[in-house]
C-alpha cells in the first residue's frame, strides 16, 4: 500500500530546469532507442547509449541518468509500443534512493552541480504517513503557471488484512455521479452547473481575447479541477466508509470514450471524472481492508421491471 506526499519547496530555478530540461532529452532518447531496436531491455540501452549519453550530457549525475533510463524503458513496457511516451523541458523528474537522502526532515536532491538539501515543511495532515510509513523514493515536478517546484515523497507500508462483508455494486453515470446497489443517489447536478458556468465563462473570455481577459482565463484555469476533485473525494469517502460493505462492484469504463458519439456527447463524456473518482475509491477501501473489483458493463444499467 503506497501514498504520495505533495509538498511545495523552493529549488533553484538555474540549476533545477536546465537539469529537467536535459533529463527529457535523455528520456526521449532512450524511449527513440527502444523503438528503433523493438526492445526496452535496460542491459542493452545501458550498452549502446549510457557513454554517448555522458560525454553529451556530463552535468547530469550519473545515478540521475540511470534513473532517467530506467523510467523511459518501463513506461515502453507499460504501454507495449503501442504508444510514444515523451517528456517535455519541465516534465516531472523521478528520483530513487540513489540520488535522494530523507534523514528527519532534511532532503538532499542531486543535481547540476554539488546536491542540494532542504528541510521539509510537513503539514499536520501527513505526518502519521511520514513519521510511520516506509519511504521508497520521490518525484520532483515544477508548475509553470505559478513556478512552483513540488517534492512528492512516496511511502510504503504493508496492506491492511481485508474484512469480510457485503458486496455493493456502483453504478457511475453523467446524471448520478454514483449510483449503489443498495439504493443511494450521489447526484451530479451541482457538478453540471458548475462545469457549464465554467464552460460559458471561458468562450466569453477567450473570444474577448484582451489583456485582462487573458489574466482572467489564467487565474480561472485549474479551479474547475480541482472542484471536481474535491467532489470525487467526498463521494468517495462516503462510499468507503459504509459499514458492512468489503467489496465494491464498478463497471470498467477504460473504452468509454474511444467510440464517436457526436460532438456533445464526446465533450461531456471529456469532462466525466468516473476515473478519478474510481482511483480515489480504491485507495481508500484499500486503507480500510476493503477492495475494488471490476465488471463488464454490457446490460448492467438495464432498469429492472420491478425498480
Amino acid at each position: 500500500m503506497r501514498r504520495t506526499v505533495s509538498i511545495p519547496v523552493n529549488l533553484p530555478s538555474e540549476r533545477f530546469l536546465p537539469l529537467m530540461s536535459q533529463c527529457a532529452e535523455i528520456f526521449n532518447a532512450h524511449v527513440d532507442w527502444a523503438l528503433a531496436n523493438s526492445t526496452y531491455n535496460k542491459n542493452k540501452a545501458h550498452k549502446e547509449l549510457y557513454h554517448l549519453l555522458r560525454l553529451q550530457y556530463s552535468t547530469v549525475p550519473s545515478a540521475l541518468l540511470q534513473t532517467v533510463r530506467d523510467n523511459a524503458l518501463e513506461a515502453i513496457k507499460a504501454t507495449k509500443f503501442k504508444r510514444i511516451p515523451k517528456k517535455k523541458p519541465t516534465s516531472g523528474l523521478r528520483y530513487d534512493k540513489r540520488t535522494m537522502t530523507l534523514r528527519g526532515q532534511q532532503l538532499t536532491l542531486s543535481c547540476i552541480g554539488k546536491r542540494v538539501a532542504f528541510r521539509l515543511n510537513i503539514p499536520d495532515y501527513f505526518k502519521e504517513v511520514f513519521e510511520t510509513w516506509d519511504f521508497c523514493g520521490a518525484t520532483v515536478t515544477y508548475t509553470k503557471n505559478t513556478k512552483q517546484f513540488w517534492v512528492r515523497l512516496v511511502f510504503e507500508a504493508a496492506d491492511v488484512p481485508q474484512v469480510t462483508g457485503e458486496i455493493q455494486g456502483i453504478d457511475r453515470g453523467l446524471y448520478h455521479q454514483a449510483v449503489t446497489s443498495s439504493g443511494q443517489f450521489f447526484s451530479s447536478s451541482k457538478i453540471r452547473g458548475v462545469q457549464r458556468r465554467y464552460l460559458h465563462n471561458r468562450r466569453k473570455l477567450q473570444q474577448k481575447g484582451t489583456r485582462s481577459a487573458k489574466r482572467r482565463l489564467k487565474a480561472m484555469s485549474g479551479r474547475e479541477k480541482r472542484f471536481m476533485k474535491d467532489t470525487n473525494h467526498c463521494v468517495s469517502k462516503k462510499l468507503a466508509n459504509q459499514p458492512g460493505v468489503a467489496v465494491f462492484v464498478v463497471e470498467d469504463l477504460s473504452s468509454i470514450r474511444t467510440q464517436r458519439r457526436g460532438k456533445k456527447m464526446n465533450k461531456w463524456l471529456g469532462s466525466w471524472g468516473f476515473y478519478q473518482q474510481e482511483q480515489f475509491l480504491t485507495y481508500k477501501a484499500e486503507a480500510l481492508g476493503k477492495r475494488v473489483v471490476h465488471q463488464d458493463p454490457r446490460y448492467t444499467s438495464q432498469k429492472c421491471n420491478v425498480c
